[in-house]
């Protein structure tokens, strides 16, 4: 066990000045070949603070992020998060409509953007109100360059330092807003609780594959740099990839389901050397309990986590532990195991009290790790975290006598494809203003590649016809591509209950016959 396991961090300026200290010549961030060190960190994030400076960025600004995971992003974010600015990475993936629309909703001053997004990022920045200066990856190295380490105070624990934006069950992202303490509020309890996972040798190497605008892929930098160890960034998820950093050394991982399965089936995964992986996490998406068999049989030294959590969690607030991994399948691997130490679950009925073990209601969950709230949305914020503390997934579940969690289904309509939510509203929005159509209602059917994916029930004006392609290339030009529905439906009429309401049940149960469970 190393010895600096148990060293207690409060804020990422603690974090970067103890391994600075502690590792200096230790490898940080390593992305094609190219190595920062935590010395190297420390001196490039004191520069960076003096070029946010000179753009006038004080605490609590925001600056963004569009681009693909990469080491430059992960040096901007940990200088924003010394000096208390807020790093809101966007999508890349994304519409340029949905990219206005969360840099419109920042009021961020700085774009920072990775060398392929720059004109996107100039195209968008220009029509906006707050004009954001964008600033592309090699133009913020040679202003750092002619830049001295700078003197600047540090955020306290509580103050933000990162907003990711998540979709919502209505129209428009919102922006859930992350402190240092949410950040790093499990982390704490877990090495008091001994928790073996918790724990890294000096020489571990966590793989960032999935993506930075989510708490997949910034969540795992935030661990990797708490325990001054190598991060080795990948600019997106690719199977080889992955099979090639754990050949490389890549101790530790997380990766959703659809990705897995990508990994585990490639030729390649045949003849990978896996014995240097230690732990692979993976969630985001119910997986399936074949393909949970499948991996743990290729990868057998590797020890398995489930987790279970969400952006306003900061990420992970339940764990399956390896222990209950076991190569013929039980019941537990069906569950997404049981609350962290420091974080509590309870599964409450429509009154807010919990409701019997064994028995279906809304998960809840009170942690440190909680967001305080959605910018600019004390609504939305009010109606999800009540005056308790205790926020509100939109999950169903059940939770055993032994406290594993079994989540059921979303309480609303949510598609998780490939590990990205979709929301049918904002799906169905998309398609609407199509001229031929007079109805449409999105759901999940089920996908072999990406768990679920989206299909689009549409129903035709009078004298109309559809094309399907069509509808798709349409709904492309509007929202970003993993939304677009994969096929289109024409159906003569929509099913709909006693008050008009669509029924999407209705429409997904044809497709989900003898599947486990309605949600991927």
């Amino acid at each position: 066990m190393a010895n600096n396991a148990h060293h207690d961090f409060f804020t990422f300026d603690e974090i970067l000045n103890f391994w600075a200290e502690k590792r200096p010549d230790g490898p940080a961030f390593e992305q094609e070949g190219r190595i920062t060190s935590y010395g190297d960190l420390d001196t490039l994030t004191r520069r960076l603070i003096g070029v946010f400076q000179s753009k006038g960025i004080t605490k609590g600004d925001r600056i963004a992020w569009l681009g693909k995971n990469e080491d430059s992003y992960c040096i901007f974010y940990l200088a924003a998060a010394r000096m208390g600015a807020v790093m809101v990475p966007v999508g890349w993936r994304l519409a340029p409509p949905e990219i206005a629309y969360i840099l419109n909703d920042t009021g961020a001053k700085l774009v920072f953007a990775g060398e392929e997004f720059v004109e996107t990022a100039s195209g968008v920045a220009a029509d906006l109100p707050a004009k954001p200066e964008v600033i592309s990856v090699s133009a913020a190295h040679s202003l750092a360059a002619s830049q001295e380490p700078t003197v600047y105070s540090p955020p306290t624990a509580d103050e933000p330092i990162l907003q990711l934006y998540t979709s919502g069950t209505t129209g428009n992202p919102k922006g859930a807003v992350l402190s240092n303490a949410n950040l790093l509020g499990l982390r704490n309890p877990g090495n008091e609780a001994g928790l073996e996972w918790n724990f890294f040798e000096a020489d571990d190497c966590m793989l960032i594959a999935m993506p930075c605008a989510h708490i997949g892929g910034t969540g795992l930098i935030n661990i990797g740099i708490a325990n001054g160890i190598r991060n080795l960034i990948q600019a997106e998820f690719t199977p080889v990839g992955v099979l090639e950093a754990i050949e490389n050394g890549a101790t530790h991982l997380f990766i959703v389901p659809a990705a897995l399965q990508m990994v585990v089936q490639h030729p390649r995964a045949a003849e990978t050397d896996f014995s240097h992986l230690k732990y692979l996490m993976y969630g985001a998406a119910p997986m399936p309990l074949e393909l949970l068999k499948q991996a743990v049989k290729t990868m057998p030294n590797a020890g398995f986590l489930q987790a279970y959590g969400m952006t306003e969690t900061s990420g992970t607030i339940s764990i399956l532990p390896p222990s209950d991994h076991v190569l013929e399948g039980n019941e537990r691997m069906r569950s997404a195991g049981k609350a962290v130490p420091g974080a509590e679950i309870e599964v409450r009925g429509p009154d807010n009290a919990e409701v019997p073990r064994g028995e279906i209601g809304e998960v809840c969950i009170k942690s440190p790790s909680n967001t305080a709230g959605y910018w600019k949305l004390p609504e939305a914020t009010a109606s999800t975290i009540d005056d308790d503390g205790w926020l509100h997934t939109g999950d169903a579940g059940v939770m055993d006598e032994d406290g594993y969690v079994y989540i059921q289904d979303r309480i609303k309509d949510m598609i998780i494809s490939g590990g990205e939510n979709v929301y049918p509203a904002e799906v169905e929005n998309a398609i609407f203003g199509h001229p031929a159509i007079a109805e449409v209602a999105v759901i999940g059917v089920p996908s072999e590649k990406w768990g679920e994916e989206v299909k689009a029930c549409v129903v035709c004006k009078p004298g109309s016809e559809i094309d399907e392609g069509e509808v798709i290339a349409y709904t492309r030009e509007r929202i970003a591509a993993f939304k677009a529905p994969k096929s289109v439906d024409v159906i003569p009429e929509m099913p709909r209950n006693p008050s008009g309401k669509i029924l999407r049940r209705q429409l997904r149960e044809p497709y989900w016959e003898g599947q486990e469970r309605q949600v991927s």
